[in-house]
């Protein structure tokens, strides 16, 4: 599978709770069938969908989805119910329901783009790390100068020293 692939599909790859999934309209548009098809064959073979293959979203899970999207009312359209989520291997379990080469052949290629994103992760998480301490850090500094200006500007510090020009102190 190629690079441009590979994006593509990872851009509809989102997290619930530490699990990489991706919706049926998404899977659907990728094997080119109608989504009420696919969640029919979900429905058809639960025992082949347990809650960690496939899962519907609940209310604030979709509002949440729904949020990231405010700019654009095409995406939200059409969503009567709320849509199904499928890990890597409710996706590979797919492609043994619905049997057509395309599905076969879509689903390699979206575990391909899980496994590439899970690398990605993995490869990047010293990054993530470091990003966290300097975002805490940040918040501390934040808090700490607020503080300060607040205490100045209440003219809870009497001033021990003044500074004057070119800093001459008095």
């Amino acid at each position: 599978m190629n690079q441009d692939t590979k994006c593509r599909i990872c851009k509809y790859i989102c997290f619930r709770c530490d699990t990489q999934v991706i919706l049926d309209r998404d899977i659907a548009e990728f094997f080119g069938v109608e989504t009420k098809v696919l969640n029919q064959a979900v429905k058809r073979n639960p025992e082949r969908f347990p809650l960690n293959f496939c899962f519907q979203l609940d209310k604030e899970e979709l509002n949440n989805w729904k949020s990231q999207f405010v700019t654009s009312n095409q995406i939200k359209m059409g969503l009567r119910k709320r849509p199904f989520a499928f890990s890597e291997q409710g996706v590979a379990m797919l492609s043994a329901v619905l049997k057509s080469k395309t599905a076969i052949k879509i689903s390699i290629q979206i575990m391909e783009a899980f496994v590439y994103m899970r690398h990605y992760i993995t490869s990047n998480s010293l990054i993530f790390q470091r990003l966290d301490i300097i975002d805490a850090w940040r918040i501390e500094t934040n808090t700490k100068i607020g503080k300060i200006l607040n205490a100045i500007d209440s003219n809870q510090l009497p001033p021990k020293q003044g500074v004057l020009f070119d800093g001459q102190i008095f």
